[in-house]
């Protein structure tokens, strides 16, 4: 039975992941190369990548210093709400991203969100925006970072930022030339697992963005709407996008776990 067992298994990941990758690519590519690169002239298809790149660029800083602050929080001291902290941190893992984007529209919709009074008053325009989308983004992705570091600084201890305070270094020299070159591999892991999560987000995306074309329309968006338009060379096109973005996110994984393998360095 042992010996079916790798069988098996890459019978299982051919079927759920290789087969259907590969059809993409042979759906993208069914006219030929010219119409798979003229689809890229599609205006609205270059504002959803543009979008999603924005959203991106604005969820994984903030989530990297979030996830930094947080860990060497939890890591590095004792206070009450910490095991609250951690759950809280944990709860986008287990939440449905549509559960996180209603959320969003039940406190911010200036019809009937519990905020809606302010949002009106100072008229602003969060749902059905790119500032809701932003929010959702990186309320989705913030576990990953703060994860990635966390088990490292626990295990590592604090002796080293002890003895850099005995020789008078303050918290902010402490955290820069002690704490954060401890963690950088476990950061960059981090910041890897974020961007690739913050490109393909869908979910909470589109219950707070309207999915309007052109204005609020991600990429993951742009796929499922040109292809419910039956535009599907169009939305393999655009698929692939997302496939390129998720095979160099797999490589950068691999890398990095094959440096730190030869360097002898903890991730």
């Amino acid at each position: 039975m042992k010996k079916f067992i790798p069988i098996i298994a890459c019978l299982y990941v051919g079927l759920v992941i290789v087969v259907p990758a590969l059809n993409v690519v042979a759906g993208a590519f069914t006219k030929g190369l010219s119409p798979f690169i003229e689809n890229f002239k599609s205006e609205d298809l270059q504002h959803a990548i543009r979008l999603t790149l924005i959203l991106t660029a604005i969820a994984v800083p903030a989530n990297t210093i979030f996830g930094l602050v947080a860990a060497t929080a939890i890591a590095r001291r004792q206070f009450r709400g910490k095991a609250l902290l951690l759950s809280i941190i944990d709860l986008p893992f287990s939440i449905s991203p549509v559960v996180v984007g209603l959320m969003l529209v039940l406190l911010y919709s200036p019809s009937h969100g519990l905020f809606g009074g302010v949002v009106k008053a100072l008229d602003l325009k969060i749902i059905f925006a790119w500032p809701g989308m932003a929010m959702a983004t990186i309320l989705v992705t913030f576990p990953f970072m703060a994860r990635e570091v966390i088990p490292l600084l626990e295990e590592e201890g604090w002796e080293q930022e002890e003895a850099a305070r005995t020789l008078g270094a303050n918290s902010w020299q402490v955290f820069w030339k002690v704490t954060l070159p401890s963690v950088r591999w476990a950061a960059l892991y981090g910041l890897i697992l974020t961007t690739g999560r913050a490109l393909g987000e869908f979910g909470a995306v589109a219950v707070v963005s309207g999915n309007i074309t052109g204005l609020t329309q991600t990429l993951p968006l742009f796929i499922e709407d040109a292809y419910k338009q039956y535009q599907t060379e169009l939305a393999y096109g655009a698929a692939m996008v997302l496939g390129g973005v998720a095979i160099l996110t797999l490589l950068s994984k691999i890398l990095l776990e094959k440096y730190i393998s030869n360097h002898k360095i903890n991730p």
